[in-house]
């Protein structure tokens, strides 16, 4: 049985503010003639299938699109779980007709752990069960306790995590022992989260939200199950394994999400189970849009510039400008540089600027190139604040953003 593990698609996510659909598109049209080629089984798609809770009407249609296509191919059962970035009751709302389409959607965490084991038949015979476990968020896997301390809490979600694995993971056992006893053996278990491994890497820029506030909360590779035969993971945009162990992946994201992630290769992983084992690869996903973050003077960055006009494709560059030179000055260079080829700058950072932020008055100072974090975090930089004063402000700023980015707003 073949397996295809992927995440993080981030359908509908630009990159400051260019659309990138074209990218989306041509992603998921390469992604189903791999299914094809590869001979896949099985999809499973570990979270952060779209940006937002409210997906835009063509992020929604490369989606469905996707998933229609699927039925003509040798993919028989697709398995999705909801991420950080995604709204749960917009997930599960096609849920009794993606049933019919052998489709699983587990938008965030079920009632009855039972809904959260999905069992993947060739024909009557059950080939894989799969924990499909979504992320997993504050309020669904802790109580509050009046007094509790940021440490108290951490160790309470990092519990909750774990209890619900094993939750999970013994229901799927136990079915997998019942079609033991009807004569179907070696039926391996997989598991499915959207998580922040302990030790898991990440880089600046790529978009990855902190799951719990102050981030402090990372999951080791101990609190899983010992019995998960692979886990299939989402969250972190960089493929990677947990702690060295083989079977417990990041998929990473399918294309860039940021310039910070250009230069990676970007991968789909691929799992055989046989009666010899598992074997575990990665596929390479191709570059459908090339990216290249540029820092320097005006001379280094026109220079490179023409290095890359030569290439004659598209590319779209991030420019961090180091120099003394007019804002304007460096804009009309640039724009002539560019001129006449297919390249084109979709930022210009200007590093003294940036660097002097909120302390200076400057016309070129854009809040759409600074995070929220960021901005809060020069605030504090206020005299008039004390270190306690500051920490419990940015406690509350991140309580405040986290509770934000996951009410899902569908949900009514």
């Amino acid at each position: 049985m073949k397996i295809l593990h992927t995440s993080d698609w981030h359908l509908g996510r630009t990159l400051y503010d260019k659309k990138r659909y074209d990218e989306f598109e041509a992603f998921l049209t390469w992604f189903k003639e791999t299914i094809i080629r590869e001979n896949a089984e099985v999809l499973i798609i570990a979270g952060d299938i779209f940006d937002t809770v409210l997906p835009a009407n063509q992020a929604q249609e490369l989606y469905y699109s996707f998933l229609a296509g699927l039925s003509a191919t040798s993919c028989k059962h697709v398995v999705i779980t909801g991420g950080n970035h995604d709204s749960p009751s917009f997930l599960n709302a096609p849920k009794r007709l993606f049933k019919a389409l052998n489709i699983s959607v587990i938008g965030s965490v079920t009632e009855n752990p039972k809904d959260e084991v999905v069992t993947v038949y060739d024909g009557k015979t059950p080939k894989a069960v799969i924990c499909a476990v979504p992320y997993l968020r504050d309020k669904e896997i802790r109580t509050i306790e009046a007094g509790e301390t940021i440490d108290d809490k951490n160790l309470k979600i990092l519990q909750g995590i774990k209890n619900h694995y094993d939750i999970v993971c013994k229901v799927a056992q136990e079915k997998i022992e019942e079609y033991g006893k009807q004569g179907h053996k070696n039926i391996p278990l997989i598991a499915t989260g959207h998580l922040f491994a302990a030790k898991g890497k990440t880089v600046e820029g790529d978009g990855v939200r902190d799951l719990y506030v102050g981030n402090l909360v990372q999951v080791s590779a101990s609190q899983f199950p010992e019995n998960i035969d692979y886990l299939a993971l989402g969250h972190l945009h960089i493929a990677q394994t947990v702690s060295g162990k083989e079977h417990m992946r990041y998929s990473g994201s399918p294309i860039p999400m940021g310039f910070g992630e250009a230069k990676q290769q970007k991968v789909i992983v691929k799992i055989e189970f046989s009666q010899n084992g598992k074997t575990i690869e990665s596929i390479p996903v191709p570059t459908f849009q090339h990216l290249e973050r540029l820092r320097g003077s005006l001379e280094t960055l026109t220079e490179r510039i023409n290095e890359l006009k030569s290439e004659k494709r598209s590319i779209w560059l991030e420019i961090e400008y180091e120099g003394s030179a007019a804002s304007g000055t460096v804009r009309e260079r640039l724009a002539e540089a560019t001129e006449g080829s297919e390249i084109e700058i979709l930022c210009i950072k200007n590093m003294r600027i940036l660097n002097s932020v909120l302390t200076v008055k400057e016309s070129e100072v854009s809040l759409d190139n600074l995070t929220p974090n960021y901005v809060f975090e020069r605030v504090l930089e206020s005299p008039t604040l004390d270190e306690k004063s500051r920490n419990m402000l940015k406690h509350c700023f991140e309580e405040l953003l986290k509770s934000f980015a996951e009410t899902d707003i569908n949900a009514k």
